[in-house]
């Protein structure tokens, strides 16, 4: 049976639009970035979130005091959390031991719940946990990475809005780290549906150690500095559907640095956005200064005070 929403209950991303706005840095290229800290939890995930969730209550899988489980490193739990809060529905995040403090007091203060999976096992191990609590409870599970509305809300929202923003109004480049993949997928789509055709690149975190080696990394993530941004987990992302797919490899170290440029430019943007922002300039660099390169700053900096983007030594 569905069910229309609660009046007055949800509010969310997808009601407006974030701002897009041309970024230059240090005489470089202009880089059109949409600055999704802005939503209301302070990340891009409110928009699959909501998206997600209003959809599960309107064909009846949840319904008010559901619970909900998700595996989710920050981002999405707090995004989830926030929603689940608005609805009325009781929330579960499972995310590996050792991510920021930060994000599991967050939330809290919306009344979820957090449960830890080991460390060793990194994402795979949240997700197996995941899957288990929901068995156990009845859960449901939004499973972000692998579920198309994920993309889906990108598709419909965010392309939109930055076709409808964006001067000439047709993106040359659009450029994104993957950690569900469901940006890049959604903002491509979304471009071509309205007959863009913007040539996609994918920042990829790399680190490596003082001999130049690639050294261990967390598990499924090029590089643990940039919380968010993993491999081998997303059942969305498939490069082959992607269209002249290039992948830039950013250094973990200049992605930070380069987030802490942002931040002392009024930006307020966690360590994505600076990944992001550099293969931006490496896309503007290939395709040329008057090329309209677009990215995402997906988050805010307050979720990382206890990191590395912080670490002032």
């Amino acid at each position: 049976m569905a069910h229309s929403l609660p009046p007055f209950r949800l509010w969310s991303s997808t009601a407006s639009s974030t701002p897009l706005v041309p970024v230059r840095l240090d005489g470089g290229p202009t880089i059109w970035c949409k600055l999704e800290f802005l939503n209301p939890s302070g990340s891009t995930k409110d928009r699959i979130a909501s998206f997600i969730l209003a959809k599960a209550w309107r064909t009846g899988r949840v319904s008010e005091g559901s619970r909900v489980v998700e595996a989710s490193s920050g981002s999405t739990s707090i995004a989830m959390a926030m929603v689940c809060a608005q609805l009325g529905l009781k929330f579960t995040a499972v995310m590996p031991e050792g991510v920021s403090s930060e994000r599991s007091k967050i939330i809290r203060a919306y009344g979820g719940k957090v449960t830890h999976s080991p460390r060793d096992q990194g994402i795979f191990g949240a997700l197996d946990e995941a899957r288990r609590l929901a068995d156990e409870t009845g859960a449901f599970l939004p499973l972000q990475f692998e579920n198309p509305d994920n993309a889906e809300a990108h598709r419909v929202c965010t392309a939109r809005e930055i076709i409808l923003d964006l001067p000439g109004g047709t993106p040359d480049a659009v450029v994104s780290g993957v950690g569900t993949g469901g940006t890049i997928l959604g903002l491509y789509l979304g471009f071509r549906d309205h007959g863009c055709a913007a040539k996609p690149y994918v920042a990829r975190p790399i680190r490596r150690d003082e001999s130049g080696v690639f050294s261990d990394a967390e598990c499924a993530s090029a590089s643990s500095m940039i919380p968010g941004v993993v491999e081998q987990v997303s059942k969305l992302y498939k490069p082959e559907e992607l269209e002249g797919l290039e992948i830039l490899d950013i250094h973990d170290r200049a992605a930070l640095e380069c987030a802490r440029q942002l931040i002392r430019c009024g930006f307020p943007v966690g360590p994505s956005s600076g990944l992001n922002f550099l293969a931006a300039l490496e896309a503007a660099a290939q395709l040329g200064d008057a090329a309209r390169v677009v990215t995402v700053f997906p988050d805010r900096m307050e979720r990382y005070f206890s990191t590395a983007l912080f670490d002032e030594t």
